[in-house]
């Protein structure tokens, strides 16, 4: 039996952020479609709103439109040097509009076949803001705008950021969706647990650490209050070794793993209810973990 398709209705994707790792996520959308998978409605953060869009455009069919973009994408069209952003960036945000309009995405939200949510997050408040209605473009660009790396995007009175400081996997958003179950697309080692030893010394190295482990925390607090409510199943990737923020490079090798893992795990996951499901990342120390070897 095809486990996605027991899972209650309506069944959410949430995808989250992970900047350039977000290519894993194109794996874990082709063993959903090998498995004819498709979501009632799809919430995404940063990159994840991206690839959500796609995949709520081309409903069953997004993998190859998002396998075409991340295997085109380079580094210096979406991180474009010589183009000084003079509203609040250290980039403009030219390269991913460019990257918006290669994806082939309607020009409003309403106009996408699944219903969407990107999420962003007002730099006067801090508060997470669900889009999901009206200029696709801006609500992409918001979701994504790195906090002093793209501009911010002022929308509906608000200036907004990247989504993933306050919801780096937006499942809190789907629950308020209406979700009753929800599949969760996540990438990169912000969600796998930390090791103690051989803790970094240099200050670079201090501040990343720390980043990841605010991560962490708000990662494994999200999806255990969601799990508490439905059920949440969360893809592994299986990537062992992840590329620098910046490397476009190892996309293909990211989308081969990721799909490979995720396809076996789903052949072998079996879902009773409310909990979280999963064999890697936050997941590892869920509230109910049932996967048949």
């Amino acid at each position: 039996m095809n486990v996605t398709r027991s899972l209650p209705r309506p069944v959410a994707v949430a995808v989250g952020g992970g900047g350039v790792l977000g290519a894993a996520q194109v794996g874990l959308g082709y063993a959903l479609e090998q498995r004819g998978f498709v979501p009632d409605l799809i919430v995404g953060t940063s990159v994840g709103a991206l690839n959500g869009a796609i995949a709520a455009a081309h409903p069953g069919r997004a993998a190859p439109w998002l396998h075409r973009v991340w295997t085109r994408a380079r580094r210096r069209t979406v991180f474009p040097f010589g183009h000084p952003s003079s509203r609040g960036g250290v980039f403009s945000d030219r390269g991913l509009r460019d990257l918006i309009a290669m994806a082939g995405l309607p020009a409003r939200i309403e106009q996408l076949a699944v219903p969407f949510t990107a999420v962003a997050m007002d730099l006067g408040t801090g508060a997470p803001i669900p889009l999901d209605h009206g200029d696709l473009e801006s609500a992409l660009l918001a979701s994504a705008a790195i906090p002093g790396v793209l501009p911010p995007v002022d929308r509906d009175g608000r200036t907004l950021v990247d989504g993933g400081v306050v919801a780096y996997l937006p499942v809190l958003a789907a629950l308020r969706a209406g979700a009753a179950s929800v599949v969760v697309l996540s990438a990169g080692p912000a969600g796998v647990p930390q090791r103690t030893a051989g803790l970094p010394r240099r200050a670079h190295t201090v501040a990343a650490r720390a980043g990841l482990l605010l991560w962490q925390h708000q990662i494994e607090r999200d999806l255990h209050e969601v799990a508490a409510s439905i059920p949440t199943v969360v893809l592994p990737t299986g990537v062992d070794s992840w590329p620098a923020p910046w490397d476009f490079g190892h996309a293909q090798r990211l989308i081969d793993t990721a799909c490979h893992t995720a396809g076996r795990f789903l052949d072998g996951l079996r879902v009773s209810g409310p909990g979280l499901y999963g064999v890697d990342g936050p997941a590892a120390a869920s509230v109910r973990t049932e996967v048949v070897q």
